[in-house]
């Protein structure tokens, strides 16, 4: 039987080909369980010149459970599903998809996508890993705007963070809380990060070079509190140093860390 490195799929530059669809934005929003994580989400598409090829998303490892495309239900009759891939035929140059799945993070021991370690809920997606979490054109040139909605149980997991800044929390029904974060900035997907656990907070704040207050954040595991200060402080200097020799001011509202023991 070959190994994983023999089988391999080889990629090479010069067989590089556009994506026959962009993503615009997308909302995401998690309903955090071990074994059942709920996924919904929204992406406003758009096709990428002009052809009539079908819209392909890339999706491993989960379960499907629904498609909308403009506010269309599909049947199982009107798109393909494989291992693989979830493609759907004729999509509008326009379109609003809508896809809810269902993952196991506490049994991903691949350690890619949305993973459960030591009880957290974290994520490695580079340089394939959001491929884990949803049906999505899971590639670097294709540069989104994330929202992301966390919904948990409040006493397991007190910290939700996600990309971008915090725009909204909440407490909901059965003892569960929600976080909402908006990136303003397009991203590929490998960037995409999510942590949800029981986690200590270390803070402080930098000025930017134009008076700009951004809050710091180190989140960490409770025995690893006292251990965050030279992290927190050459944090500081690299931002500055970022200022000083390349001009580069940080342009969101908050700069967060996570390190955990087990990632």
């Amino acid at each position: 039987m070959p190994s994983a490195e023999q089988s391999a799929v080889e990629i090479r530059l010069e067989d590089y080909t556009p994506p026959d669809f962009l993503i615009d934005t997308v909302d995401l929003t998690f309903d955090l369980s071990p074994s059942q994580t709920h996924v919904r989400s929204q992406m406003k598409i758009h096709r990428n010149g002009a052809h009539d090829r079908a819209l392909v998303l890339n999706g491993e490892h989960m379960a499907l459970l629904s498609v909308q495309v403009d506010g269309r239900a599909l049947t199982e009759n009107q798109y393909v599903l494989t291992e693989t891939t979830l493609t759907i035929p004729d999509v509008l140059d326009e379109a609003h998809v809508v896809i809810e799945n269902r993952i196991d993070p506490a049994s991903n021991t691949a350690l890619e996508g949305l993973y459960q370690s030591a009880g957290n809920f974290c994520t490695q997606c580079e340089p394939e890993g959001f491929r884990r979490i949803t049906y999505f054109i899971d590639r670097p040139d294709v540069l989104s705007r994330y929202t992301v909605t966390l919904i948990a149980e409040a006493d397991l997991y007190p910290i939700l963070l996600s990309n971008g800044n915090p725009v909204a929390t909440e407490k909901c029904a059965d003892g569960k809380h929600m976080a909402r974060w908006v990136d303003p900035h397009p991203k590929p997907s490998y960037l995409f990060a999510l942590v949800a656990g029981n986690l200590t907070r270390i803070t402080d704040e930098f000025v930017t070079q134009s008076g700009k207050t951004v809050e710091l954040g180190i989140y960490v595991e409770a025995h690893n509190a006292d251990r965050c200060d030279h992290a927190m402080a050459s944090l500081k200097h690299a931002m500055r140093w970022d200022e000083q020799v390349y001009g580069r001011e940080y342009d969101l509202d908050v700069f967060n860390i996570v390190a955990v023991d087990d990632f």
